[in-house]
C-alpha cells in the first residue's frame, strides 16, 4: 500500500537510529532484524535520509563475463527501462554479488545523474562508489566502499529480492536509510510512527535535560531513568 506523500516527507525530518527506536515502541518489543548489520558509506553525510519504495537488482564485477555482450547490454537496457518506470518515491536497493569482494563502481557521475532525471530518490548497495566529487546534486548514495574502478561490473538480474549489509529488501519495500544504515518498515508501521516517535523524542529530550541540571547525581540519574521509562510506555 502507497504511503500518503506528507507522511513519507515527516518520516524524512528523523534519523534513521530514531526510527529504529521509535519501531520497538511500534511493535511492543525489541528485534534484531529487520535493518542492516555493517557499516554503510555516504557520499555525503550531510543529506537528509533516503526515504521510499524499493527498486531491487543484483550486479557484479570482479570476474569477466561468461555470457555474449549482447545479452549483457539487453539485460542492462532492461535494468534502465525498469527504473524508467519507477513510482513517485522510488529509491533503488542494489546487492553486489561479489560481497566483501566487490571492486566494481556501477555508482558514479553517470548513473546518478541518470537515475536522479528518471525520478529515483537515491541508491543502497554493498557495492562499490565512486566519482565522490561529481556525483549528481540531490541523489543520494549510500554504499558499501569507495573505489576508483568499474572493472567488469554488469547487471545480472532485474526486480529480484536482494541482501544488502545482512538486509533482506523486497521490491517494493518501504526503507528509511541514512549514514547509519537502514531499516525496512511495514506500511502500519510507518503509519504508526509519528505518534511513537513524538513519545520517543519527547522521552529523550527530558532525560537529557535532566542529566545536564546542575548537581545530577546517581539519585537524579534513577529518577531521570524511572520518567524516561514511564514516558516512552
Amino acid at each position: 500500500m502507497i504511503m500518503i506523500p506528507d507522511l513519507l516527507e515527516q518520516l524524512r525530518r528523523f534519523d534513521t537510529p530514531t526510527i529504529a527506536n521509535a519501531l520497538d515502541l511500534v511493535r511492543g518489543t525489541r528485534s534484531a532484524e529487520g535493518f542492516t548489520r555493517t557499516p554503510v558509506v555516504a557520499a555525503d553525510p550531510s543529506r537528509p535520509p533516503l526515504v521510499g519504495y524499493a527498486r531491487c537488482a543484483r550486479i557484479r564485477g570482479l570476474t569477466p563475463p561468461d555470457e555474449p555482450a549482447e545479452a549483457i547490454r539487453e539485460r542492462r537496457m532492461a535494468y534502465y527501462r525498469y527504473i524508467a518506470e519507477s513510482p513517485a518515491d522510488s529509491l533503488m536497493v542494489i546487492e553486489d554479488e561479489d560481497g566483501d569482494e566487490a571492486v566494481s563502481a556501477f555508482w558514479g557521475e553517470v548513473n546518478t545523474c541518470l537515475h536522479h532525471r528518471f525520478g529515483l530518490l537515491g541508491v543502497l548497495t554493498n557495492g562499490v562508489i565512486r566519482d565522490l566529487d561529481d556525483l549528481e546534486p540531490g541523489f543520494t548514495v549510500l554504499g558499501g566502499r569507495v573505489g576508483p574502478s568499474h572493472a567488469y561490473v554488469r547487471v545480472t538480474a532485474v526486480d529480484t529480492p536482494v541482501t544488502v549489509f545482512g538486509l533482506e529488501v523486497t521490491p517494493g519495500d518501504l526503507i528509511h536509510a541514512d549514514r547509519h544504515g537502514a531499516v525496512r518498515l511495514t506500511p502500519d508501521e510507518a503509519r504508526a510512527l509519528p505518534e511513537a516517535i513524538d513519545r520517543i523524542v519527547g522521552a529523550e529530550q527530558e532525560l537529557l535535560e535532566r542529566i545536564r541540571r546542575p548537581g545530577f547525581d546517581l539519585q537524579g540519574l534513577m529518577d531521570a531513568w524511572a520518567a524516561f521509562e514511564k514516558r516512552r510506555v
